[in-house]
C-alpha cells in the first residue's frame, strides 16, 4: 500500500507572517485569569453596561498565558481576511509557530502546556452581555468549542505531534469577522507579566492616538482582574510605574492622602485617594 508523506497528513493554515493581533472586548475587559498556576475559583466582572461571567473546568479557568493561543488564531483569522482568503471558524497550525510566535522555547514542557492550555481554553465556560457581530448569547460558551492534538507515526511507531487544530467559538468568530474591532499587539507583550499584559491591553483597547486614561485605582483593578487585595495591587502598579516597562505606554500613580475615617484600614492612618493615568509614549522624531 502507497504510504502518505508525512507532510500532507495535514493540510495547515499558512504561517503567521504578519502582526499579532486581538479582539478589542478580549483586550478591553477581564476575560481570563492572572494566573501561571491553575485558578479554579468563578471570575466575574460588572458595571451599569457589562457583564461578564467565568466559569472554570476541571483544571481550572483559562489563563492570561493560555490567551496567547487565542490571540494567534484571532491573527491567523485576521490575515486571512487582509488576503481575502476564505475564513472558516477552523484553524490547523503547527505548535513550532505558535510557540515561535509567542517566543516559548520548544521543549517537551511547552508541548505539555499547549495540552493543558487548550483543555483550559475548551472547558472554561464564558457568559456575557457583550454582543458580537450584531447578536448577543444568552448562555455560556467556550473559546474552544473543539481543540486537538494531531499526531503522525514515525517510522519506528513513535508519535510525533504535526498539528494543532481548533474551532473558535461562535461568539469570538463573529466578532473578528464582522465587528473589525481588532487591534495589533506589540512584539514585546509576550515577555510581559500577567499585570503587565492587561495594563497593556486596558491601555491599548482604550488610549485612542493622543488620548490618556484617567480612572481610579478601585476600577482599574476591576478591569485588569486583580483577585487580591487593592493595598497589594497598589504595590504592584507602584513597582510596574517605577520599572516603566509597558511597551507604547507610560504609567503614573497620582496619590492624595485623606483623613481617616472608620473605613481606614488602620485607626489613625490616612487613607490615599489613588488615581491611575495612562498615557502613549511619543514617537521619537527620526
Amino acid at each position: 500500500m502507497k504510504q502518505t508523506p508525512q507532510g500532507e497528513l495535514f493540510l495547515l493554515d499558512s504561517p503567521l507572517t504578519g502582526e499579532v493581533r486581538g479582539e478589542r472586548s478580549l483586550m478591553a475587559f477581564p476575560f481570563f485569569a492572572l494566573s501561571k498556576n491553575a485558578w479554579m475559583k468563578p471570575l466575574a466582572y460588572g458595571t451599569p453596561s457589562v457583564s461578564i461571567e467565568v466559569r472554570p473546568s476541571a483544571k481550572g479557568v483559562a489563563t492570561i498565558y493560555d490567551k496567547e493561543i487565542v490571540l494567534y488564531i484571532a491573527s491567523l483569522m485576521a490575515s486571512k481576511m487582509e488576503d481575502r482568503d476564505e475564513v472558516a471558524q477552523d484553524f490547523v497550525f503547527t505548535a513550532h509557530d505558535l510557540f515561535s510566535v509567542t517566543g516559548s522555547n520548544h521543549s517537551s514542557r511547552s508541548y505539555d502546556r499547549l495540552a493543558d492550555a487548550l483543555e483550559r481554553l475548551q472547558g472554561t465556560q464564558i457568559k456575557t452581555n457583550i454582543e458580537a457581530g450584531g447578536e448577543g448569547v444568552d448562555g455560556f460558551f467556550s473559546w474552544l468549542s473543539e481543540a486537538q492534538l494531531k499526531y503522525a507515526k514515525t517510522s519506528k511507531g513513535e508519535r510525533r505531534l504535526k498539528a494543532v487544530k481548533v474551532r473558535l467559538c461562535d461568539w469570538l468568530f463573529r466578532a473578528i469577522l464582522h465587528d473589525r474591532q481588532v487591534l495589533n499587539y506589540a512584539t514585546a507583550y509576550f515577555q510581559l507579566g500577567p499585570i503587565e499584559r492587561r495594563i497593556y491591553e486596558v491601555a491599548r483597547s482604550t488610549c485612542a492616538e493622543g488620548q490618556s486614561l484617567e480612572i481610579d485605582l478601585a476600577t482599574f483593578r476591576l478591569q485588569i482582574g486583580y483577585q487580591n487585595q487593592l493595598a497589594n495591587f497598589r504595590s504592584a502598579l507602584r513597582a510596574i510605574a517605577k520599572a516603566d516597562t509597558i511597551p507604547e505606554y507610560q504609567l503614573h500613580l497620582i496619590e492624595d492622602e485623606v483623613e481617616p475615617d472608620d473605613a481606614a484600614p488602620k485607626a489613625g492612618r490616612k487613607a490615599k485617594n489613588t488615581k491611575v493615568v495612562i498615557t502613549r509614549r511619543q514617537k521619537k522624531l527620526g
